[in-house]
């Protein structure tokens, strides 16, 4: 697809990196500029993917959460600050990226999503970052995404680990690995650059996407031990009991 966007001298200048990269360029530069990435919750995941978005110029980003900033957030969530403790995250974050970038549009969505907003929020996104801490709003983004034919990143950490993985139309998904929720623990941690590892992981997994270019981490799971530095991906098979199953035959 001839994509057309005529990048201005600052532009040029912004992205050198990236379009005289091999096997990037220009092509794959526009359809960067042409695309658009919903991130799901600014925090510890949300914040490095939404940054390395931004920076990489991706034309349109969403940031949705409700919460607000609290200090006990800075160890690992760094588009906020002290001096942005009680803000809305989704609304500081829109504005530290509107800094970083000027050439793309931000849209701050100060919301949690739920079964009742979640096909709006998804809505006229190429392509969605689960980067929510919560196991239902996973399953949540999860089944929404699936049943909406929309291509996401599921991502999750905990203490000193973290895993990710991309689903795509008629790829295994988060329900084909986890068919059933375990209890949410109680917080304890993360080690802080954990979230930045994984986070950073699947903004790459998006770029990739809309830029097409790599291979993603589609029917895979790529699973990271900060303590050892150990990297491994585990293959995902369909699972004939997941609750899209036949979404996934189709």
């Amino acid at each position: 697809m001839n994509i057309q966007h005529d990048f201005s001298a600052d532009e040029r200048q912004r992205y050198a990196r990236q379009l005289n990269l091999p096997g990037f360029g220009e092509e794959a530069q526009k359809r960067l500029a042409a695309g658009s990435v919903l991130v799901i919750g600014a925090g510890g995941l949300g914040s490095p993917a939404a940054l390395y978005l931004a920076a990489a110029g991706v034309g349109r980003i969403g940031l949705a959460d409700g919460d607000r900033v609290d200090l006990s957030n800075l160890q690992r969530q760094i588009l906020h600050s002290t001096p942005r403790v009680g803000e809305l995250k989704a609304c500081n974050g829109a504005a530290v990226l509107r800094e970083l970038n000027p050439e793309i549009e931000i849209i701050a969505m100060p919301e949690f999503i739920d079964g009742s907003n979640i096909a709006s929020f998804i809505d006229g996104y190429d392509f969605i970052i689960d980067a929510t801490d919560s196991f239902v709003a996973k399953r949540l983004i999860n089944d929404s995404c699936v049943h909406a034919g929309k291509p996401f990143s599921h991502g999750a950490i905990w203490r000193y680990f973290g895993h990710t993985m991309t689903v795509l139309p008629g790829t295994p998904c988060y329900s084909c690995l986890f068919e059933t929720d375990p209890e949410q623990a109680p917080a304890r941690g993360p080690l802080g650059v954990t979230a930045g590892i994984i986070g950073t992981i699947q903004a790459a997994e998006a770029i990739k996407y809309l830029s097409g270019i790599g291979e993603l981490l589609t029917g895979k799971l790529l699973r990271v031990d900060t303590l050892t530095m150990d990297f491994c991906k585990v293959d995902v098979p369909m699972n004939p009991h997941c609750a899209n199953s036949e979404i996934h035959r189709l």
